[in-house]
């Protein structure tokens, strides 16, 4: 899905982290449920049911050397391998540092969670 938002967040990005942000987007993509809109806010790249924070599900904030998977909500969500990092009172994140961090075991996982945790609004 070609997004021209993503893609001048992408461009702004070095090759490495440009790449991770591609895979960590493919992999959110593959999760979420059809219907979910991609938005940008600056150099974070959102999904949910709507724009703000009510719709949002994840995120992927682009960094200088690294991704992070931002979860929506995500001090609720069960997180057995300890992927989960962050103080807020309900936003954590995932940092991806390389593409090897992408298969960590339960990553997918929090992603279904934090999807499930967020049903589709009815009407």
């Amino acid at each position: 899905m070609r997004n021209p938002d993503v893609e001048r967040v992408l461009a702004s990005a070095s090759d490495e982290v440009r790449d991770l942000a591609g895979r960590t987007r493919a992999l959110v993509l593959d999760v979420l449920p059809a219907g979910i809109i991609e938005t940008v806010d600056g150099t974070d790249i959102g999904y949910g049911w709507a724009g703000g924070y009510k719709g949002l599900i994840c995120v992927i904030g682009v960094h200088a050397r690294w991704v992070n998977l931002g979860l929506a909500d995500g001090a609720a969500l069960p997180d057995p391998n300890e992927l989960m990092q962050g103080r807020g009172k309900r936003h954590r994140f995932v940092r991806i540092g390389s593409a090897a961090d992408l298969d960590r075991a339960g990553l997918r996982d929090l992603l279904e969670a934090s999807c499930a945790a967020h049903p589709r609004p009815e009407g």
